[in-house]
């Protein structure tokens, strides 16, 4: 066994062979030319697209809201306004001294929750949390004109006085 693997081994590295017939070689060449290449298109997902996306579905959204409170005024209900937040996707809607906060904004992380104030002068009262998304949270506090609603992230549960910055806010 040992002489004829060696025997074996040699014939692998053999530069010598049988030469291809000529015609060989054009009959492999026209039918690579015949042959055509499959054509790919790549699949390419934009960036832009989702948050395009999203950011219209919110926009939408909140003008659908917007407008169906604004026609049950038309209606002779209590008087309501839509004060607009800045700092992000939202609304506020006041009517008399009660109010709305129409928003949307990313879930909140693990541990964490979004907490509604109103602040008046200098004087912040918690008034109400969410979690995030696209959501309306009616507010614990009454809503005075002049006073200020504020969105701030914040331990879960909520805290007594804001600890983190605000990320929306509306004077009202």
């Amino acid at each position: 066994m040992a002489a004829l693997r060696e025997g074996a081994e040699q014939l692998a590295y053999a530069s010598e062979g049988p030469e291809p017939r000529p015609e060989l070689r054009e009959r492999i060449l026209r039918a690579a030319r015949e042959e055509r290449a499959p054509q790919v298109v790549p699949f390419r997902r934009r960036r832009w697209a989702l948050p395009l996306t999203a950011a219209a579905a919110v926009a939408a959204s909140l003008a659908a809201v917007g407008l169906g409170l604004w026609a049950n005024s038309l209606r002779g209900g209590a008087e309501q306004r839509v004060v607009p937040m800045t700092g992000g996707a939202g609304r506020v809607v006041v009517s008399g001294d009660s109010a709305e906060l129409l928003t949307c904004v990313r879930q909140a992380p693990a541990g964490k929750t979004y907490e509604a104030w109103v602040i008046e002068g200098d004087t912040p009262r918690p008034a109400g949390l969410f979690r995030g998304g696209c959501t309306d949270v009616p507010l614990t506090e009454p809503v005075a004109s002049g006073s200020t609603v504020a969105v701030t992230l914040e331990p879960a549960g909520g805290v007594p006085r804001p600890t983190g910055d605000i990320l929306l806010s509306a004077d009202v």
